[in-house]
């Protein structure tokens, strides 16, 4: 057997390995929770020794970082520049509501464990920085970038990004009981309320 080849199947095997452990780690953010993550749980849930694990993420940073690039990349966020198309203000809030909402029920369990735990694990807070960066394009999008607005305009823009919030959605459905077409619903009145431009925000 040659050294190239060697080489190449010691490398398939590291990568499958590294996918196993970060897997396991996804599952176990999703369920326990990152605060409650440990080596030696990431470890039994792959199916490897703890050492493998610090072989491939020598600290929380790296471990965050690949489960949080894994879970994102098997579930994508909506394209907010599909929103910015809708004209009508009102239905383009209602239409970046839907989809976001949405996302929120399929992905309520990891968000609120991220969340939960985000005071806890500072790399947890480092791995939420491209989700808020993405709300501040989702915001954009939906009501307009910062300053452009004045007055009722401003105050329907902060309740849009408040509308936008996951703890909203949290508020509305699983401590209010909406369903998701009566948040998106509310959430589209109170911003046309506060913009004062017959139910548009």
């Amino acid at each position: 057997m040659s050294r190239p080849y060697r080489k190449e199947r010691r490398a398939e095997s590291e990568a499958r390995t590294r996918l196993r452990i970060t897997r396991a780690l996804v599952r176990l953010h999703g369920t326990v929770g990152p605060s409650r993550t440990t080596v030696l749980g990431v470890a039994a849930e792959a199916g490897v020794q703890r050492a493998t694990v610090y072989r491939h993420f020598p600290d929380e940073a790296s471990m965050f970082a690949a489960c949080s690039a894994h879970w994102m990349g098997e579930h994508p966020l909506p394209d907010p520049a599909a929103w910015k198309r809708v004209p009508d203000p009102r239905r383009r809030l209602r239409a970046a509501l839907g989809d976001l909402y949405g996302y929120y029920e399929r992905n309520g369990g990891m968000l609120g464990n991220v969340y939960r735990d985000a005071a806890l694990v500072p790399a947890v807070r480092a791995s939420l920085a491209g989700f808020d960066a993405w709300l501040k394009i989702a915001l954009d999008a939906v009501a307009g970038p910062a300053g452009t607005r004045r007055g009722r305009g401003a105050l329907a823009r902060a309740l849009v990004a408040h509308a936008l919030a996951f703890s909203t959605w949290i508020s509305l459905t699983r401590d209010c009981g909406l369903s998701r077409r009566a948040a998106v619903e509310l959430m589209t009145i109170a911003a046309g309320a506060v913009s004062g431009r017959s139910g548009r925000p």
